[in-house]
């Protein structure tokens, strides 16, 4: 087995540089699709070590090749930049809300730090094909009016970063890709999977009325959404333990006067599950009862369905070889199986779709995953180690004519044959919706699926 120390003792020389970049990008926090001052802030340091970026143009993020000048695979390495929303975090960024209770200003580090020991000279000595480094925006699903204001300017085609790359042809040159994203679990892990999901939307419209003086005018949108949470509630029983189902509604428009019958009611929500089947199942189920529940109360509902993320799977040969550079790094206590499958979701998961994919996890924060108490409490191994692992993992994919990339791209087991038909299935989920009907003999339809 080869060593490549030097590799690794340049991202520790470095080890300065990428503290910084994780302090700095801790403290100017941007939600996704707005990270132009941390693109500004992370072209620099590129540009410093004398790469050549390619940059997304009207979306933050750019892409850089370290090419072996030798034929073989392309290995993509993401970054995330974006930020979360979280206005009760004591360090939020007081004007917007925005902090990093996410991570991803680690990662940004981190992929900073892998530029800093693959850039170097005689770094890509005796590897095959070419390493890509992605500074990638808007893995969290958040701000969804503004981003549907993006799509409807034609500047953007999907929600998700890695999405959206995936439909500007960034990764049609790629054939295996890997992200390491920070945990408050200790040492390094890595599930077999996770949950995809759909974005969901429910308007409810009623009829205003004097909540007093004459409620019996109005229809109460308020009510009728309630009774679609409750439905939604008595059907979780039902939710198979293997799909590993998760139905999160919030209402974002409640009434806008205490003595007015509400007549406009939002709620957003996640339908999450382990595969889109599974997906496609609930959330129909769960539309229906939600346009039950509209006309009961006599009122209409609009139901729109837009593509969230696909499951992911990471790919087993890209775990053993990663787990195997991780145990090369980290003391042997520290490299664990994660064997239960995760409920969360990420983009990641699309590209899984298509490309094997790995997303380990590595410690370095305290608190809770997007929550208000998160600090990173351990930058040191959530960038300069994480760097570490994801370059010496490069290497090893790539060493040795990149047999093992060669092996594990053979083996693969994907959903689709291209980015192309990911795509034209995923656009199939956008699904909009009058749900009910009255009728003029006095019969109610209910339309919720496509």
């Amino acid at each position: 087995m080869k060593d490549y120390s030097y590799i690794l003792n340049t991202i520790e020389e470095g080890k300065d540089r990428i503290l910084e970049a994780e302090r700095y990008i801790w403290k100017h926090p941007e939600p996704g699709y707005r990270e132009w001052n941390t693109h500004a802030y992370l072209k620099k340091q590129y540009e410093a070590l004398s790469l050549t970026l390619t940059e997304f143009g009207n979306i933050p993020g750019f892409y850089t090749d370290l090419d072996t000048g030798r034929p073989g695979p392309c290995l993509a390495i993401f970054g995330e930049m974006d930020s979360l929303i979280i206005p009760t975090h004591p360090e939020c960024d007081p004007e917007t809300g925005a902090v990093h209770a996410c991570g991803h200003n680690c990662q940004s580090a981190a992929l900073l730090g892998v530029a800093i020991g693959l850039s170097a000279p005689g770094a890509l000595e005796g590897l095959s094909g070419k390493i890509r480094l992605i500074a990638v925006p808007a893995e969290e699903l958040i701000e969804l009016e503004f981003r549907q204001e993006l799509k409807d300017k034609g500047i953007i085609r999907f929600f998700g970063g890695k999405q959206e790359l995936m439909a500007r042809g960034v990764l049609d040159d790629v054939d295996l890709s890997l992200i390491i994203h920070t945990s408050n679990k200790p040492g390094y892990g890595c599930p077999p999977g996770t949950n995809g999901c759909m974005i969901k939307q429910y308007i409810f419209k009623g009829l205003a009325a004097h909540a007093g003086a004459s409620p019996h005018t109005g229809k109460n949108a308020l009510y009728a959404a309630n009774l679609g949470l409750s439905a939604a509630n008595a059907l979780r029983e039902t939710f198979r333990d293997d799909d590993h189902v998760r139905f999160h509604p919030i209402i974002t428009a409640g009434g806008s006067a205490v003595n007015s019958i509400p007549d406009c009611v939002m709620i957003e929500a996640y339908i999450r599950a382990a595969t889109m089947p599974a997906i496609e199942h609930y959330n129909e189920i769960l539309n229906r009862a939600f346009a039950a529940a509209a006309a009961s109360i006599g009122c209409e509902l609009t139901i729109k369905d837009l593509p969230g993320y696909a499951p992911r799977f990471n790919d087993p040969g890209m775990m053993r070889v990663m787990k195997g550079a991780a145990a090369e790094i980290l003391p042997a206590d520290q490299v664990v199986d994660d064997p239960a499958f995760g409920t969360g979701c990420s983009d990641m998961g699309d590209v899984s779709t298509v490309m094997p994919a790995i997303h380990p996890r590595l410690s370095g924060y305290s608190g809770h995953a997007h929550g208000n108490d998160l600090y990173i409490t351990d930058p040191y191994m959530a960038t300069v180690v994480s760097a570490k692992i994801q370059a010496l993992s490069a290497a090893r994919f790539l060493e040795n004519d990149a047999a093992e990339a060669r092996k594990i791209i053979k083996e693969k087991q994907v959903v689709y044959n291209s980015i192309a038909e990911y795509l034209e299935a995923v656009e199939r989920l956008t699904f909009t919706a009058e749900a009910v009907s009255y009728e003029a003999d006095g019969s109610i339809s209910l339309h919720y699926k496509p």
